[in-house]
């Protein structure tokens, strides 16, 4: 989906390989994070699921949350998307969607985050994933409004979301 020129463009395929078009998420917060099992971020999941819980319980429906697993960093995500699904759901209760494993650098990136890194680049203009647990935020508008490196904590980025979903209702 080269021609993308929105997030509302794109559909990723689901764990099992069926297209999501994300212009199901308009007027809503999403954040959108690469994953990884065999990680030393992998125990962020936690984080994740908390962050997904608490932020739905006080804001219904104004947010969701999106993991694609991505196995080229260090090869720490080597299943298939059912073992993703199966260590995410027993390890750490994840409730949120974990999509089907994507490469979100090089020649076979996934489009979308191929226009996430160019819309919103990292440190020093890098359009690169630099790891696994990197994590883009978009408000209801579908802007990228903020990206942040594996070393960020979920709960740490808690006011961002809260903020861009203040913003939303404030423009409904």
């Amino acid at each position: 989906m080269a021609s993308a020129t929105s997030f509302y463009d794109f559909k990723p395929l689901d764990k099992k390989g069926k297209e999501v078009p994300l212009s199901d998420y308009r007027g809503k917060v999403v954040l959108i994070v690469n994953t990884a099992s065999k990680c030393g971020f992998t125990p962020q999941y936690a984080g994740l699921e908390k962050l997904w819980k608490d932020t739905n319980e006080k804001h219904p429906g104004g947010f969701v949350m999106l993991g694609f697993p991505c196995n080229q960093f260090g090869g720490q995500e080597p299943g298939t998307d059912d073992d993703i699904q199966q260590f995410c759901q027993v390890n750490y209760g994840v409730t949120f969607p974990i999509m089907s494993k994507v490469e979100v650098n090089g020649d076979n990136a996934s489009p979308l985050f191929q226009w996430l890194k160019a819309e919103k680049p990292g440190l020093f203009g890098m359009k690169r994933v630099k790891w696994n647990f990197e994590k883009f935020l978009v408000d209801h508008e579908g802007q990228v409004i903020g990206r942040w490196a594996s070393t960020t904590k979920p709960e740490s980025i808690e006011p961002d979301i809260v903020q861009a979903i203040a913003k939303a209702m404030a423009d409904e």
